[in-house]
């Protein structure tokens, strides 16, 4: 048994090192590679995500795993070998539904929708990417068929992101939310507004920088291990458990921007540089699921990053980077600001309170696509009358409604759900967090992060995928992934800010 395990590990081990040089060329790709470099890139995509799917692919591996299931089967249900086999056997039988051909088609013509979608943004004309986009839709309805039999299209995108989530467990969880946000948030904007204007002055780029990066340190982000680097639209991507990188979208007329892009991606960075190192190149060595990783960046950027015990310390700090435009603005005063509830255009920018309207909006499209029911060609217009139904604002150009997020042009269908799904989970765990450490608000306050990063590295981070996220969730809250810790901590925090 433990060769034929060895031998599987092997050839996860060489497919793990072809990921990770895949994951540098993306990373390049969207940090420093020049746009007319797309169609080479996407070829070596290609070409490389051949490779490994032929290797994870390989008749010989279900063979070795079909002679391992009855000794697997003789183990204790807990231990190492039963969740590797597990999460093993699972991720070949999902990999040998998708041919070759699709997954080279896939790498190349994501590379390339990737630098189209980028032109349509900084031009604000869906018409560039338009064609692009129906054909990653028609891929992403191809791509489910693979996976048929299923109670709806849209479960075989999910589960690629979110193991064990149905669309059905989606939709029943937002059915719940919605409703209780929609009326938290009309109870905020029937109370006096907060004034929020001092936070769109002049702050230069350098100076946002170097603040973000004094926080970072602050949280243990270990740069050792990691980078930080400019980006259009934020994202984390991993080399292996010692190269961590993420980015950063800084904006000079907009100060909470930059500084929530920052703690937010140091939050998913945190997690990968937290996986444990024993399985780093086999199939425990991944995160469990997008909501969770969601859930430590969402912690992070909102939980932690516009708490009043975090600014109590920090706040002095940035005062002294930007003393012309924060000098005369008190911490209360600075604290209600980055908490101002406000619907708004723009996800990434949204407030805790408006963020999972957001989420909820892309869920409906997504489905509307993947059900023929929306045409890409009519997605513009589409997008602008739920941006009003959902949020009472209306996107002025395309950058700043369907063109914002750079997902659809990676082919992520499925993904944006784990978002929202993240935010209750991180409610979730805090309540946890605040039982198991009763001083942590006094630690965040004195800008101590080690006993928080060490809970977490023990109860979330070193588990990898060893456990389902329901699952996961459960064994450490007591609880599957619900609404509830999330709208008492909203509902407690804004009651608060707007004294209703």
């Amino acid at each position: 048994m433990e060769q034929l395990i060895a031998k599987i590990k092997a050839i996860q081990a060489e497919v793990t090192a072809i990921e990770h040089a895949a994951a540098l060329l993306g990373w390049d790709q969207v940090t420093y590679m020049p746009s007319g470099g797309a169609e080479d890139r996407g070829n070596s995509l290609a070409a490389l995500s051949n490779i490994a799917h032929t290797k994870l692919t390989a008749p010989e591996i279900g063979e070795m795993l079909a002679e391992l299931e009855p000794h697997i089967a003789e183990l204790n249900p807990e231990s190492d070998d039963v969740r590797w086999f597990k999460v093993t056997k699972r991720n070949y039988e999902k990999q040998t539904r998708l041919p070759a051909e699709f997954v080279m088609r896939f790498a190349r013509e994501t590379t390339i929708a990737q630098m189209k979608w980028q032109e349509a943004r900084e031009k604000s004309d869906f018409s560039i990417f338009q064609p692009n986009l129906e054909s990653l839709v028609e891929m992403a309805k191809e791509a489910a068929g693979f996976f048929a039999p299923y109670d709806h299209p849209y479960d075989a995108l999910l589960d690629m992101y979110e193991p064990g989530m149905k669309t059905a467990d989606v939709k029943a969880i937002f059915n719940d939310l919605r409703p209780r946000q929609v009326e938290l948030i009309k109870a905020i904007m029937d109370s006096p507004q907060v004034d929020d204007s001092f936070l769109f002055q002049q702050f230069p780029k350098q100076a946002q920088w170097d603040f973000g990066m004094e926080v970072l340190n602050a949280f243990g982000y270990d740069f050792n291990r990691g980078r930080q680097d400019y980006t259009i639209h934020p994202f984390t991507t991993s080399f292996g458990v010692n190269d961590v990188r993420i980015t950063t979208r800084i904006l000079e007329n907009n100060l909470v921007s930059g500084m929530m892009s920052t703690m937010h991606e140091g939050g998913h960075g945190l997690y990968e540089l937290g996986l444990d190192p024993a399985h780093a190149y086999d199939a425990l060595g991944s995160s469990a699921s997008l909501a969770i990783h969601e859930s430590q960046s969402r912690m992070f950027e909102n939980l932690i990053g516009r708490s009043m015990p975090f600014w109590k310390h920090f706040y002095p700090r940035l005062q002294s980077y930007f003393p012309s435009q924060l000098g005369n603005v008190g911490l209360e005063q600075f604290y209600r600001a980055v908490n101002k509830v406000q619907p708004s255009l723009i996800r990434v920018e949204a407030d805790e309170a408006t963020y999972n309207l957001h989420i909820m909006l892309r869920l409906e499209v997504e489905m509307g696509l993947i059900e023929g029911k929306i045409a890409v060609a009519h997605l513009p217009e589409f997008w602008n009358s739920k941006m009003e139904e959902y949020l009472g604002v209306v996107p002025p150009d395309d950058a700043q409604g369907v063109l914002q997020d750079v997902h659809w042009s990676n082919g992520l269908f499925g993904y944006f759900s784990t978002y929202a799904l993240g935010n209750l989970v991180s409610a979730q765990l805090w309540e946890v967090m605040n039982r198991d450490m009763p001083n942590l608000y006094e630690d965040i306050e004195k800008g101590k992060f080690y006993d928080l990063l060490t809970w977490l590295r023990t109860n979330i981070h070193n588990h990898g995928s060893r456990y389902e996220p329901q699952e996961l969730i459960e064994r450490v809250t007591g609880s599957r992934i619900t609404p509830e810790p999330y709208v008492k901590y909203l509902t407690d925090k804004y009651s608060a800010i707007y004294k209703f």
